[in-house]
Formats: C-alpha cells, structure tokens, sequence
C-alpha cells in the first residue's frame, strides 16, 4: 500500500514514520495503521498493548510518531502520554495521535489536555490517518513546559479538521509573535513558581524552558535589560539544585519586566 502526496509534504514526512510505535489492544486496528505507515515509508514500526511496556520500548525504539488508544485493559492513552511529556527520554516532544471509538467531548479534551498532538475517530479511513500525519509532520507547534501541562500548543489541537483564517493576531504562520511568546513565558514562569511546591522537578524544568525562551527573545530584540536578569535567573538554576525560596528572587525580577497587561490576559 503506497500512498502519493505532496513531494515537500513526503520529504517531511519521511523521518517523522521512519520509526513508529502503536499502542492499541485491537490487534486490527493496529495492524491496520501500522500497513498506512508501511506504506508511507515506516522503516520499524512496533505494536505493543500494554502502557508500562510501551513507555519502556519508546526508551529503546526513540520513535518519530506515536499512535496511541484511548483506553484498554492495561492502558490509559491520557496517562500514557502525561507519563511520556514528563519523562525524561529523548523522545518526550514526539508527535502522538490518539485514536478511539468513543470520541465523546470529554475523551476529546482529555486527549488534548494530556498532551496529545491530533485526534483520529474509529472508523477512521486511510485519507484520516495521512492527514494527521502531515498535520504533525509538517506545522510545527509551540512546545508548553509548564507544570499543569507539558505538550504542544493545545490553541491549535487536531488543526488538520481547521482550515479558516487564524482567529489572533499573533498566529503568523503558525508560530506566535514575540510579544505574545513573551507574554506566555512569563505566564508559564509566574505559574512555575507558584506550583513549585506540587512538582518541584517539572517546575523547574519549566523555568529553565521558560528563562531559554525569554533570553532568545532579548538577544533577536537586543533587550539588554531582560538578558541580563534572564541570565541572573539562569545562574541560580545552574548552581546546587534550587529551591523555590533560592528561585523567588530572580524570578520576581524577570517577572517585573512583563508587559503591565501581561497577566491580566491570563484571565
């Protein structure tokens, strides 16, 4: 089974399925999505049904999409992926599809909520499958570190069913505009800090996304005061482990040169 599509789409989709993992008790339906990735060129795709046994087969395979079921006897998609985005392997940010039968509203927020890049309903067709692997292959999403979520820009979730205009301002070409990257990261930082306590190895994993985020913004603005506080904040998170007693301070001030609506936006 080959499958045509646009030559740019093919060449970016290429390494996304060169490595596959599905993770699906419904054999069929498995083998079926496996045979779609086959035909787009998948090198190595792996078919596991268990949750535990998938996360440790991404450790080893480092797959380039994920397809994943909402729920089965030993596996709960949203969980699957919540334990994938926190981790530590290097294929956290891996694009993942759920599929499910039961796409009801709350099984679709959830799946968005967790993590998820797009959501495919069962039965699904092949033209399904394939657009939401070009959807994941070729518009590349804000990655969010934050505490209470860590996964692709939900604003855009399951994007290939939406073909309009973009709705803000700041969606250009698909990537947000400065001052609205800006206004989320303080967002993101000012939330880190406050949620230190509930996770503290996410949340600093958060800041450090965040002060990233911030200091590539001052150097492309050449915001000289930003990078240096940015870089007061990057000091004490390469020092011993921080604490958020030790984080308060530097991040307060990075937090002092939000925009003064900033976190009014936050709602």
């Amino acid at each position: 089974m080959v499958f045509t599509t646009d030559p740019k789409n093919a060449a970016k989709i290429a390494p996304v399925v060169r490595r596959a993992l599905i993770v699906d008790p419904n054999v069929a339906s498995a083998k079926l999505i496996a045979d779609l990735l086959k035909g787009l060129g998948a090198r190595e795709v792996v078919l596991e049904a268990d949750e535990k046994m998938a996360l440790e087969i991404c450790r080893d395979l480092e797959p380039g999409v994920i397809f994943v079921e909402h729920a089965g006897p030993r596996l709960s998609g949203e969980s699957f992926t919540r334990r994938l985005r926190r981790s530590h392997l290097g294929c956290r940010q891996v694009p993942i599809i759920m599929v499910t039968a039961e796409a009801t509203a709350s099984a679709i927020k959830g799946a968005r909520d967790c993590g998820v890049h797009e959501f495919v309903r069962k039965p699904f067709t092949a033209g399904d499958v394939l657009k939401r692997i070009e959807v994941v292959a070729t518009r590349q999403r804000d990655w969010i570190e934050a505490v209470g979520y860590v996964g692709p820009d939900r604003r855009r979730f399951n994007s290939g069913e939406y073909s309009g205009a973009r709705k803000r301002k700041s969606d250009v070409a698909g990537k947000a505009a400065p001052a609205a990257v800006k206004d989320q990261a303080m967002r993101i930082l000012a939330s880190a800090l406050n949620q230190f306590d509930s996770d503290p190895a996410q949340a600093l994993r958060s800041i450090r996304e965040q002060a990233n985020a911030l200091k590539q913004l001052a150097i492309k603005a050449a915001d000289a005061r930003l990078a240096v506080t940015v870089a007061a904040l990057e000091t004490t998170l390469t020092g011993p482990t921080p604490t958020k007693a030790m984080l308060s301070g530097p991040v307060g001030r990075v937090l002092e040169l939000a925009a003064p609506d900033t976190f009014a936006k936050a709602g």
